[in-house]
């Protein structure tokens, strides 16, 4: 026969070993070296931002973990064809046996087995930015380090061999530091400024969502050094490793813990190793289990009283026992299963095995395994009408199940049909009724499918996907779990398939959400905080959303918006994204962030949306925070987040609950532009049309005094003094209760002040505060006694500016 492959000649004999001469292992430095656009290093600019960013990143990780407000100090100056990165940070220290391996090897940290949020996690970061540095100046990586409580710091000289990517030391010796403790990196490479906006973006970013840290960034051209002074003392808060959640584990991960785990039984390593798993929870697993492992048992609803004589056929099937305890024995299984709507073999065993029990311990007389099997497969035949040789035998099967399917049917379906696949399921069945009618979900919806089909095919039979769905989770409910124990946890490990089923039963359950102990959000609170240090706005809100989970890890989001004030007008908003405290300063347009801000109507919430849809214009920033033990990100470099559903809910639930403050600020705003616009309209009219009045009638010209605030709906608080007794009277003109901070500053000691006033004298002036509540329509007086050469002055706070009106 002709062959169309090609042949290797005899020339070519022994090419296998030629070429498997060729292969070697690739160590993960040797492959980033080839590849350090992955980690973020793809250009001298942005490697500049790249390394201060894994840096900094590392320095707040380590602060935090040690309970210090972090003061990181970052340098950036050029020396002759490169430029210089220098980290300082007053962290821990690391200890002179730890410090290469953390700097000069990559894939070697503390965070990456751990469950619990953290900035960096795979141990790649620094030490990319160490082989960074080397590839393009050829200098190694100098770090200081001094661990608090040692008097001397210890200093290396350090690259990477890429082949074994282990730290090759190039010098080591102890030396003085002026930091009491903390680490300092100084790297040198080829790099260019012309990512500053971005080295700047990511800084004031980091300050931003970090208010707790200090910063402060020198580099080539600023004129004086970027500091970022901190705005709390409060420190994130701490956070505990959890152990993985049954609904994040995958196949081989799951095989891998059964086969290193030191618990024997399935409920026992359920509860051990996952987090928010208890007895209930790992026996809710266990049947899951058990369902897809052995399958479950079906259940029959039997014959109707009357119909079979159940007492009869266990007393023909028990031999050599007495009358009265054969007649107690069978008429007590019958009487229970009589009793019951539904009942499975392994059910009828346990009925059995009690009944017999009893009547042993009752009437003296042993009931053996074998008599008591008889009376089972008697009980049994005789209650599923399965006994061919009884001519009183009543077939039970057939009508229970056409009782299912046509409660599970619609009404469209005729008594022929539902009859005809009743049927066609009893067929079915029969071949697992030795076992029991065990059966597993995919079996049962086998038996659906090729009981419907011929019906389809030979007798015009409509029998959609929906309908044979309904009938098997009809038939699926009246199945029972099986009581068999499950396998031991060493022999689930070797067996791929049962670690499948135990999988699925993981993901199948219903188990409550990580805790979120792990994780270390912002907090609202300290979102505005963040966002009032660093921007100059009129409006701030904030929201935190309460825990969700993806792929069994926890995350919650937060948003913040600032708007007004300084900030620029005229183009898109400022958009700030973070992933646990880090900010993303690359590849804005990959970040699923970026896609539901876009998505988002903007012009429902007050701000300009050309087209309706895309970025927002306007002067606001808006700051979007993943916080989660495990973020999705797109790439090694740590730029986007991915499209996870889950997330992307949370983000836009998140960013709308603040938009709908920023909504209500800026009603409210121009509301009061018309209230003011319409105010000093008025304030311009009234006077003329009071003298105009004055002049037609001839007579005096009108008290106008109270009429504007009575037309604009305001408070209006006026002073009279009379007799020494100083009176401010508050008028609420509105049509809502309101409470003003009213506070007269006098230049007298104030005496036999009316009302619950706070006086606070400060340099020889006094000032006097009220806090009324003055409902809709009502007047309240504050009075005080002073000397009558005093001179006065009122602040009053609580009320907007365009609904107040003052006369003193």
């Amino acid at each position: 026969m002709t062959s169309f492959q090609s042949t290797l000649g005899e020339e070519d004999e022994g090419i296998a070993d030629e070429l498997a001469e060729g292969q070697r292992e690739i160590s993960i430095a040797e492959f980033f070296e080839k590849n350090k656009q992955m980690l973020g290093f793809g250009s001298g600019a942005r490697g500049v931002v790249t390394a201060v960013k894994e840096a900094v990143d590392n320095a707040l990780d380590a602060t935090e973990e040690a309970g210090v407000l972090p003061d990181i100090y970052i340098e950036i100056r050029e020396v002759g064809d490169y430029y210089r990165l220098v980290v300082e940070d007053n962290g821990p220290g690391i200890t002179k046996e730890q410090l290469p391996k953390v700097f000069g090897k990559l894939l070697y940290g503390s965070r990456f087995h751990k469950r619990e949020q953290a900035r960096g996690q795979q141990g790649i970061g620094i030490s990319a930015a160490v082989l960074h540095s080397q590839l393009t100046s050829g200098k190694p990586a100098k770090i200081t380090s001094r661990p608090k409580g040692q008097s001397r710091a210890q200093y290396f000289e350090l690259v990477i061999d890429t082949d074994t990517n282990e730290p090759e030391i190039q010098a080591e010796e102890e030396t003085s530091w002026d930091r009491p403790h903390g680490t300092r990196i100084e790297l040198e490479m080829e790099a260019n400024m012309r990512a500053r906006a971005q080295l700047h973006d990511y800084v004031k970013h980091t300050a931003v969502v970090n208010p707790h840290a200090r910063l402060e960034l020198r580099e080539p051209g600023l004129d004086e050094p970027m500091k970022f002074e901190r705005a709390t003392d409060q420190l994130p808060a701490e956070t505990e490793e959890i152990r993985p959640h049954p609904h994040g584990v995958e196949l081989g991960t799951l095989i891998k813990m059964l086969g290193a785990t030191e618990s024997y039984s399935l409920s026992g390593f359920l509860q051990e190793e996952f987090t928010r798993v208890g007895r209930k929870t790992a026996d809710k697993v266990v049947d899951g289990f058990r369902d897809r492992y052995y399958g479950r048992e079906m259940s029959w609803r039997g014959p109707g009283p009357g119909d079979v004589d159940l007492e009869a056929a266990v007393v023909a099937a028990v031999a050599n026992k007495s009358s009265e305890a054969t007649a107690v024995f069978a008429e007590r299984i019958a009487e229970t299963l009589d009793s019951r709507d539904r009942t499975t073999r392994f059910e009828a065993h346990e009925i059995v095995e009690t009944v017999a029990d009893d009547v042993e311990e009752e009437h003296g007389e042993t009931f053996g395994a074998t008599v008591r099997e008889k009376a089972l497969d008697a009980a049994w035949a005789a209650y599923t009408g399965t006994n061919a040789d009884d001519e009183a035998n009543v077939d039970v099967r057939t009508p229970d199940l056409y009782a299912v399917v046509d409660e599970a049917t619609s009404d469209r379906k005729d008594d022929a049909t539902v009859q005809g696949l009743a049927e066609r399921l009893v067929e079915k069945f029969d071949a697992v009724a030795a076992d029991g009618y065990r059966v597993t979900l995919s079996d049962l919806r086998a038996y659906v499918d090729r009981s419907v089909e011929p019906m389809i095919d030979h007798e015009g039979v409509t029998f959609g996907d929906t309908a044979r769905e309904n009938v098997v989770e009809a038939l699926w409910e009246c199945c029972r779990t099986v009581p068999d124990d499950p396998p031991n946890v060493g022999d689930l490990a070797d067996e791929h398939d049962a670690a499948r089923d135990l999988l699925e039963a993981m993901r199948g359950a219903d188990i409550l959400a990580p805790p979120t102990g792990c994780l270390a959000p912002i907090t609202a609170e300290l979102v505005e905080a963040g966002l009032k240090k660093e921007f100059d706005a009129d409006f701030y809100a904030s929201a935190t959303r309460d825990a969700e989970v993806h792929g069994g890890d926890p995350f919650i989001v937060e948003a913040g918006i600032a708007y007004g004030g300084e900030l620029e007008d005229g183009g898109e908003i400022d958009m700030l994204r973070y992933a646990n405290r880090v900010p993303l300063v690359y590849k804005r347009g990959a970040c699923v962030t970026t896609d539901v801000v876009r998505g988002i109507g903007w012009r429902n919430y007050g701000l300009d949306q050309p087209g309706g849809s895309g970025m927002p214009n306007g002067a606001a920033v808006l700051l979007v925070h993943v916080a989660s033990t495990n973020v999705p990100f797109t790439s090694e470099s740590k730029d986007a987040i991915a499209s996870v559903p889950e997330i992307e809910d949370e983000i836009e639930l998140a960013i709308r609950e603040a938009a709908r403050e920023l909504k209500s600020f800026l009603n409210r705003r121009r509301s009061l532009q018309k209230r003011r616009e319409k105010q000093d309209v008025l304030g311009r009219i009234l006077p003329e049309m009071a003298d105009k009045l004055s002049e037609v009638t001839e007579r005096p010209r009108p008290n106008i005094d109270g009429a504007l605030a009575r037309i604009m709906n305001n408070v209006s608080i006026e002073r009279t003094v009379e007799d020494g007794t100083v009176t401010l009277a508050v008028e609420n003109h509105s049509d809502r209760s309101e409470s003003p901070d009213v506070t007269d500053i006098v230049s007298a000691e104030p005496a036999e002040i009316d009302g619950d006033a706070q006086v606070v004298d400060l340099d020889g002036e006094w000032f006097v505060k009220w806090n009324p509540s003055v409902p809709a329509g009502e007047r309240a007086e504050l009075t005080y006694a002073v000397d009558d050469e005093a001179t006065f002055e009122i602040t009053v706070d609580g009320v907007e500016g365009e609904r107040l009106t003052v006369d003193t």
